[in-house]
């Protein structure tokens, strides 16, 4: 990264603009995530349906329940000498081998989730909501609160007074089609043998390695890591055992989800080569909406910025990163140009 850049990095959180309505077409925000979060014929994947056809000896999907709550420990793993050793998924937090504060760091936040939700923009409702610490995903400083909240189709991006970065509005279109993942949402994702064997089988692992260049999935399972900054994963897993719920105890036993873990922006200022979002508490309660999503349910979409938390714009007098400098992200892949 170009040393001038590293000093920049407290421009670039104020940097972090939204463009005026209208200046970002909305088909660029359209982005590749074969089909948990929009029809698959935005994603190259190899059946058109986006759906994996589970092999002899790997177990059923599991599913989400219908509506729940829960709160999560996030890490930010960033010691790039121990990546390899110690990818996700983990077991409640890193193993011991990797220390807090020197090799990740934790963060906290929460997921709230609603199926039945039913609106002008469609059908479900969630809101992923990070303390202090924003998903690190994007080659921007993550040193704020944010939440994702999608409603139908509609993803918003929203931050808050105590902590928002210079010059960023309160609220922005994200993506005008990114909905919540639907219960069967594992089914897009290949089951990862050798995740499930990372914590003797007591989880199904859900993973892949994607090409940035082409979009197409290149690896199931997060080992072996790749060398190259070139591939981006996204996995997920469940408890392999059904057990009740915390809360509804009338509810039929399901498999818990355990963690979400993924590449984050592996460069700084982000600094995120590996995430890990582990569920501390997940059951079946339903959100409440003047808790979460009324904050942006009445907005008129149409006359919200559009966030380009993917490619910010650049800081009048500081020097850009090389091309070489710059690693792929989620939106190079997904977005429609």
């Amino acid at each position: 990264m170009d040393h001038r850049l590293r000093r920049a990095i407290p421009a670039l959180a104020a940097a972090l603009l939204l463009a005026a309505a209208g200046a970002t077409p909305a088909a660029a925000q359209v982005y590749q995530t074969y089909g948990v979060h929009n029809p698959p014929s935005d994603s190259p994947c190899a059946d058109p349906s986006c759906v994996y056809k589970r092999g002899p000896g790997e177990p059923t999907d599991p599913f989400y329940p219908t509506y729940w709550s829960s709160h999560w420990r996030m890490f930010r793993v960033f010691n790039t000498k121990l990546l390899t050793q110690y990818p996700p998924p983990y077991d409640r937090e890193p193993p011991r081998e990797l220390k807090r504060g020197v090799d990740y760091e934790e963060s906290r936040g929460a997921t709230y989730y609603d199926s039945t939700w039913r609106g002008t923009t469609g059908e479900g409702a969630m809101m992923e909501h990070y303390e202090k610490r924003c998903l690190p995903i994007f080659p921007i400083p993550n040193t704020f609160t944010c939440s994702f909240i999608s409603l139908g189709d509609v993803a918003f991006f929203v931050t808050y007074k105590e902590d928002r970065p210079k010059d960023m509005p309160p609220v922005c279109l994200f993506s005008p089609l990114n909905h919540p993942p639907r219960t069967d949402f594992i089914s897009h994702l290949p089951y990862a043998r050798s995740d499930s064997a990372q914590l003797d089988f007591r989880v199904q692992g859900y993973s892949f390695w994607v090409d940035a260049a082409t979009g197409k999935p290149m690896q199931t399972g997060v080992k072996p890591v790749p060398t190259t900054n070139n591939w981006i994963m996204f996995g997920y897993a469940f408890d392999s055992k059904e057990t009740p719920d915390r809360v509804d105890h009338k509810a039929k036993p399901y498999r818990h989800p355990q963690s979400f873990y993924f590449s984050g922006y592996p460069l700084p200022p982000a600094n995120a080569p590996f995430v890990s979002q582990n569920y501390t508490d997940f059951a079946m309660i339903k959100p409440d909406p003047a808790k979460t999503w009324d904050q942006v349910s009445k907005l008129d979409v149409k006359t919200l910025p559009a966030c380009q938390l993917f490619d910010p714009p650049s800081t009048p007098g500081v020097a850009a990163a090389a091309p070489a400098a710059r690693a792929p992200t989620w939106g190079d892949i997904g977005r429609k140009r």
